[in-house]
């Protein structure tokens, strides 16, 4: 049987945060592959590699390029190989979340600047805003608050403890 890090056996279960991120991971990366499939994203002709001038719609909603869903795709990715630990799984989660936040703030920035400025790389419009407002608290809330014995909530270690 599996030992934890404690050296005790293993229940066998995923700590929630590790599931939380698997289930964001996962949903990454299918909205990377969703972005290049004609029909989920509407006007699938003027999908562009980046840039605000890419008028193709994921759902019909969210615009969308070949850099957007490549991001999708790398970060679906990341958030997999950082589920493997609970650590990982807080980081993906949190810093997801902080990332998120940012995009959020910089479509804010975009749109109230100038919508076609050289600084508008990622086509951003305001459903994605909602949606990078949206992920940002929900990502950062999972990885801050679930999983409160592992990670920086548990208890303090000393160095016999670690493995």
């Amino acid at each position: 049987m599996a030992r934890d890090a404690r050296g005790g056996r293993s229940t066998g279960h995923r700590p929630r945060v590790q599931a939380a991120a698997l289930i964001l991971a996962g949903a990454f990366l299918l909205i990377g592959v969703l972005g290049f499939i004609p029909g989920i994203t509407t006007d699938y002709g003027e999908l562009r590699f980046a840039g605000h001038h890419s008028e193709a719609r994921l759902l019909g909603l969210f615009q969308v390029s070949i850099l957007h869903n490549a991001v999708h795709l790398l970060f679906g990715l990341v958030g997999l190989v950082l589920a493997r630990s609970v650590g990982g799984a807080r980081l993906f989660l949190a810093g997801g979340g902080a990332v998120y936040l940012a995009l959020w703030l910089y479509g804010l920035g975009i749109e109230a600047i100038d919508e076609e400025a050289g600084a508008n790389i990622l086509p951003i419009n305001a459903a994605d805003n909602w949606l990078h407002l949206a992920l940002g608290f929900g990502m950062l809330a999972l990885g801050l608050l679930l999983s409160n014995r592992a990670g920086t909530g548990g208890r303090l270690d000393t160095p016999i403890d670690r493995p």
